[in-house]
């Protein structure tokens, strides 16, 4: 790459802070391009390649190893590369696991936007719990003393980031008993902090945020709860006994999104790991936020501190204390014009929003922070 933003003399790119699909390191781009034609020497590109190829079977081999490495996952848990994305896993986690305890209940804290689609999805199957009251409006999460837990519920389900409203849980919520199953949706802040996978039944997240393209999520799960399954009337592509006996190649697997996700894991470790990655997106969650909280009022964040996404920042623009969607509307022409793309909120909360997933930079953060502060400068 040239030092004008070129690579191999095309035009020079923009910065994706979008909530995804989200931008990917450039380094790891210019791989892939680099073996889009003839990957190691087959003559073909990686889509081409049959899945059950000795090339492709070392490419899936190589990712879940990473993956195993990053994580420190042991070999009680299996690990899954599976299509549909995390909205097919809203399913699969009822279907396979609502019947695990005599009390067929599983305990769903509803924090946002996917967390209300994963229990609505759920209870299609069987009987869940909503361990906080229904609301419209999601702002943090109620206090734990004030939640409506199951006796022996079968599972608890929480989303440790929502995108859409920017609301984060950085560890399992204290209350719930330590004998529990915790099956987690960890789709935007997956591969951003260390996490211990042993305090988790099952884990999935999309590919398209920290690692990779769309078309995979990636999950996570004790052996033994599968094991432990009585439904026999799981959809095939659903039953988690299936994809584990057949090495995530029930079907033919999203061989391309697969291949992504290999490379950025390979990534992550030179980066780091997750500890250079978790300091890396503290200070660019820093960033924006004080320059939200040192905006005077005109940007305004309305999530509670203590909840506050370090992934997903969403914003408005205030003017004589009510949201001023001229102004948002101009903030997103122009930080289009300054290169900078895919800052407009999601249609169900509006505004702006920030997503400042992996792929993204501590410059290209700092680059949005004085764009937001000149902006303000500008049309106060």
């Amino acid at each position: 790459m040239s030092s004008n933003g070129h690579t191999n003399g095309c035009t020079a790119r923009k910065i994706n802070f979008g909530a995804g699909p989200a931008q990917l390191p450039l380094d790891v781009l210019e791989t892939i391009q680099s073996e889009f034609l003839d990957y190691n020497g087959s003559g073909s590109n990686v889509m081409e390649l049959s899945h059950r190829s000795t090339a492709f079977a070392k490419i899936i081999e190589e990712a879940e190893r990473d993956i195993r490495e990053l994580l420190t996952i042991p070999d009680s848990y299996a690990v899954l590369f599976l299509q549909g994305g995390a909205t097919a896993q809203f399913s699969a986690v009822a279907l396979n696991f609502l019947n695990l305890k005599p009390s067929q209940t599983a305990d769903y804290l509803v924090t946002g936007y996917w967390s209300e689609k994963a229990v609505k999805e759920a209870e299609k199957f069987g009987k869940v719990n909503w361990v906080v009251p229904k609301t419209s409006k999601y702002q943090g999460v109620p206090a734990q003393e004030t939640w409506k837990l199951t006796e022996e519920p079968s599972y608890f389900y929480y989303c440790a980031n929502e995108t859409i409203h920017g609301i984060e849980l950085d560890d399992i919520p204290e209350v719930v008993p330590k004998d529990v199953p915790i099956i987690c949706d960890m789709s935007s802040n997956f591969l951003t902090r260390p996490f211990d996978v042993t305090k988790y039944a099952v884990i999935f997240a999309s590919a398209q945020k920290n690692f990779g393209a769309s078309g995979l999520v990636l999950v996570i799960l004790r052996k033994d709860l599968v094991g432990k399954n009585i439904n026999k009337s799981i959809p095939v592509i659903l039953d988690y006994k299936v994809q584990i006996d057949n090495g995530s190649m029930y079907n033919t697997p999203p061989t391309f999104s697969i291949y992504v996700a290999n490379k950025m894991f390979d990534w992550t470790k030179q980066q780091g790991g997750l500890n250079a990655l978790n300091e890396r997106m503290d200070k660019k969650s820093s960033l924006i936020y004080e320059t939200i909280d040192q905006s005077n009022g005109f940007y305004v964040n309305a999530i509670d501190n203590k909840y506050r996404s370090r992934v997903n920042i969403p914003l408005r623009i205030v003017s004589n204390g009510t949201f001023n969607e001229k102004l948002e509307s101009l903030f997103l022409a122009e930080a289009i014009k300054s290169k900078m793309l895919e800052l407009k909120g999601h249609r169900a909360v509006g505004g702006i929003r920030v997503s400042l997933y992996n792929g993204i930079t501590v410059e290209e953060t700092k680059k949005l922070a004085n764009f937001m502060r000149t902006f303000q400068t500008n049309n106060s």
